[in-house]
């Protein structure tokens, strides 16, 4: 399906109104429109602002058009997902009459038949039901349009807030009408596209947690609620997608394909960029890709977010298109939601947050017509908080050079943020490999890269790469690229032959963020070649941060009890390191691509498992992570922390604490130690554990890493002095390490064979417990371990198992 050109009307019904009979004559225009302000366009416009109405002209062959949603004015709540200039999902839809009444008709784009048949495409159509979004009484007709009062569409909740709301558990809302109204005086229509809004009151009983944090009544949530209307765009070169590409795919059943071939066909999901000699390999385009920066960005903020969104020029330059993409601040006076505007929002929220690039696509052929970034403002400050934390920059005497070291690097990230939600609405998916290669993408998610100066201090000058990585070169290549007097397949084909022969790899979103995941390279805030290196470097800066942590990185103006809030990233420094070493314990590489590919020896097929010297020096790495010796803290830290001082109180970025008001010391054991096994006790490794181990003998197995796993915990010696609260310490860790255990084999995804492998290493560990008594609060422990782990065994019904205990929030940074 390459380079094929795709007209209004293709794939789609034809949407066309037919003509009203004779006998059911309707008034005119001029009856109906006393008083309304015309705004021609795309659809003609009617609006009549003293009575708050709208109405729409419909010509009779208007046929299929896009439509989607979005919010100019939304809740900022970050848990529930309804941020300030979101937009929805495209629609294909058409118009059709049936009487004296309009429908607004969605089609079912995810099934279609490409076929010259025109009764092959009916069937399909027919088969599978559309949607009837809205239908209206018909007030007048005149020169082959229809007149309809669109206000009631508007005044629907068309985004999906009410959806959001109740998923979110805040409650059951409706439109109250009476407290809606439609903005006549923002109806826009220009020849390709029109824009309508309103504003939207949603009614509740305002009980939900996350909307009392943010609205200014939880019972009565104001929001305004775009709708754009689009044309449909013709003439457009798809592009077939190809597993390695790095993008998107826009994917469809179409059964018109040949019975040989897949009946699931994907197209490559871009921008529309066309060279104005298309012969040519470096030439200027008809029309740029701009995107266009929110006004509201403050400074230093906004310089930061140009600069880093501009990054992307050089891939296209490189790609042979001049002058192809820019980035500029936002016109006054345009209206963002405008589909013509391609947008990068700056968006607050009440609490830290994910940041979004989102693409509002042709739903037929992945043709991106509007990209839409949005970067949540809160998280520049947890970068701060990071370097701040680490470096101390505040105390008797404050260090200015610290101090700008900090927002110098939150800005750096700033950047790199604003390419990666750029390449997102680009077209481009994340790749979490290239870290491998230090700054190999910003589709990567970065963690800071952290080291040590010469007087064995944490420093952070180069913690974010510069520009775009040579992953981000090529993506741009094979989604946009031209090639003059090439077969298109085939100089694709080569371009990732390339791609591989300099080291590329593409470890996308399903092989990286599962606990249970097991590419070593497909990682999520990870840096460094090689993980075991890194986690130990990582380890040595956590180590001097943690021995040097103080009133320090506390701002002067800062409450006392926000300290402990700053220590939270630091002695959780290593938990994305941490993951990356598990990754290695029953892990195996593998490749994206084709049968063709493999076939023509461009792929390697299979699993390349890790080798067994790797994932035993991966398991020793990951169990010093749960000794007492990395766990423990200095006392002078811990006589640091400081209750919240009144009108202050804990959040989610804080320890748990069963303390009370004091820090919780064991509470920050145990989120550190359940943070490794979490990734360490997970049914899918162990089962992975025991098929490598069975097919070849030398490689880790499940009884060694449970055998291992407990020699560092449980079985160990006693604590060396010197270490705070040694023994306390570790049994708060040893006691999340035997409840991961427990809840990996009461969990039911264990194999039976390995099932009963890891029953058999907990029932010798409850006999040697019982064996070796110990004395004081240890025996205490051994005597309670042996006890339960004992009777779940003989009875699992009869156990109600702890789950791990809760970790503050990493992501996003």
């Amino acid at each position: 399906m390459s380079s094929v050109a795709v007209t209004a009307n293709a794939q789609s019904a034809s949407g066309q109104v037919s003509a009203p009979a004779a006998s059911m004559a309707l008034p005119s225009f001029a009856s109906q429109l006393a008083g309304f302000k015309k705004n021609p366009g795309f659809f003609d416009v009617y609006t009549h602002h003293d009575h708050g109405k709208l109405y729409l002209a419909v010509p009779e062959q208007q046929g299929a058009f896009i439509l989607f949603s979005s919010l100019p004015q939304a809740l900022g709540s970050n848990d529930i997902g309804l941020d300030r200039g979101q937009a929805g999902a495209s629609k294909l839809v058409h118009f059709e009459r049936h009487g004296k009444r309009l429908f607004l008709i969605q089609e079912n784009t995810r099934f279609i038949a490409t076929s010259d048949s025109t009764d092959e495409s009916a069937s399909v159509r027919e088969a599978f039901a559309g949607a009837v979004l809205w239908a209206g009484d018909i007030l007048a007709t005149e020169n082959q349009q229809f007149l309809v009062d669109f206000s009631s569409f508007l005044l629907s909740d068309r985004h999906g807030v009410i959806d959001s709301l109740s998923r979110s558990r805040q409650g059951n809302y409706t439109v109250d009408e009476k407290r809606s109204a439609v903005l006549t005086q923002q109806a826009k229509s220009f020849p390709d596209n029109t824009e309508l809004e309103a504003m939207l009151n949603f009614a509740g009983s305002g009980e939900g947690q996350f909307v009392r944090q943010v609205a200014a009544d939880p019972k009565s949530l104001r929001m305004h609620q775009h709708i754009s209307m689009v044309r449909l765009p013709q003439h457009y070169q798809t592009r077939t997608y190809h597993p390695f590409s790095g993008g998107f795919d826009n994917e469809v059943m179409d059964f018109g394909t040949p019975l040989a071939d897949s009946i699931v066909t994907r197209l490559q999901v871009r921008h529309r960029l066309e060279k104005v000699d298309p012969n040519a390999a470096v030439s200027a385009v008809k029309k740029p890709i701009v995107y266009y920066l929110d006004r509201g960005t403050p400074e230093p903020v906004r310089s930061a977010l140009l600069d880093g969104a501009r990054w992307w020029s050089s891939a296209f330059e490189k790609a042979g298109f001049k002058d192809a993409y820019r980035v500029e601040l936002l016109p006054e006076g345009v209206d963002p939601m405008d589909v013509r505007y391609n947008t990068i929002m700056w968006v607050h929220r009440a609490t830290r947050g994910w940041s979004y690039g989102n693409a509002i696509t042709d739903p037929r052929t992945g043709e991106i017509i509007k990209g839409t970034v949005t970067l949540g403002s809160q998280r520049v400050r947890q970068d701060i908080l990071i370097a701040e934390s680490l470096l101390a920059p505040y105390g008797k005497m404050s260090a200015a050079d610290k101090k700008k070291a900090a927002e110098q690097m939150a800005l750096a990230r700033l950047r790199q943020l604003a390419a990666h939600e750029v390449g997102h609405t680009l077209g481009i998916a994340h790749n979490f490999a290239p870290s491998r290669l230090g700054n190999g993408s910003v589709m990567d998610y970065p963690h800071p890269m952290l080291s040590l100066n010469a007087k064995g201090e944490p420093q952070v000058n180069d913690a974010y790469g510069v520009g775009v990585g040579p992953w981000d070169d090529f993506v741009i290549q094979h989604l946009y690229g031209t090639f003059p007097g090439q077969d298109e397949q085939q100089a694709l084909a080569q371009l990732r032959i390339k791609a591989k022969a300099a080291g590329l790899q593409y470890v996308g979103d399903a092989d990286s963020r599962p606990v249970a995941s097991m590419h070593p390279n497909g990682l999520l805030w990870d840096y460094g070649a090689d993980s075991l290196k890194t986690f130990d470097q990582l380890m040595a800066i956590r180590r001097y941060a943690l021995d040097h942590f103080s009133l320090a990185a506390l701002p002067a103006q800062r409450q006392l009890g926000e300290l402990e809030a700053r220590l939270v990233p630091v002695y959780l420094l290593h938990r994305y390191q941490t993951e990356a070493v598990a990754r290695l314990i029953g892990g195996g590489e593998y490749e994206y691509g084709l049968a063709q590919d493999a076939n023509e020896g461009r792929v390697q097929p299979g699993i390349k498992t890790v080798p067994a010297q790797t994932q035993r020096a991966a398991l020793q790495k990951l169990l010093s992570s749960v000794r007492a010796e990395q766990l423990a803290l200095p006392a002078s830290l811990i006589d640091a922390l400081t209750p919240q001082s009144e009108g202050y109180e804990r959040t989610p970025e804080y320890f748990s604490s069963r303390m009370s008001v004091a820090f919780d010391a064991f509470s920050a054991v145990e989120a550190a130690a359940a943070q490794t096994s979490l990734f360490l006790f997970d049914a899918a490794r162990f089962n992975r554990l025991a098929w490598q181990q069975a097919r070849e003998p030398q490689q880790l197995s499940v009884e060694e890493v449970l055998q291992q796993s407990f020699a560092n915990t449980w079985k160990r010696d006693a604590i060396a002095s010197k270490v705070l609260a040694g023994e306390a310490v570790q049994l708060a860790a040893n006691w999340v390490v035997l409840d991961a255990t427990l809840s990996m084999l009461d969990s039911g995804r264990l194999h039976p064979q390995v099932q009963a492998q890891v029953r058999q290493q907990l029932q010798e560990l409850a006999i040697w417990l019982q064996k070796n008594p110990s004395k004081g609060a240890q025996a205490g422990s051994r005597q309670q371990a042996a006890e339960l782990i004992t009777r779940y065994l003989r009875d699992p019904s009869s156990v109600k198992l702890r789950g791990l205990p809760p970790i503050p929030p990493g992501a996003p940074i």
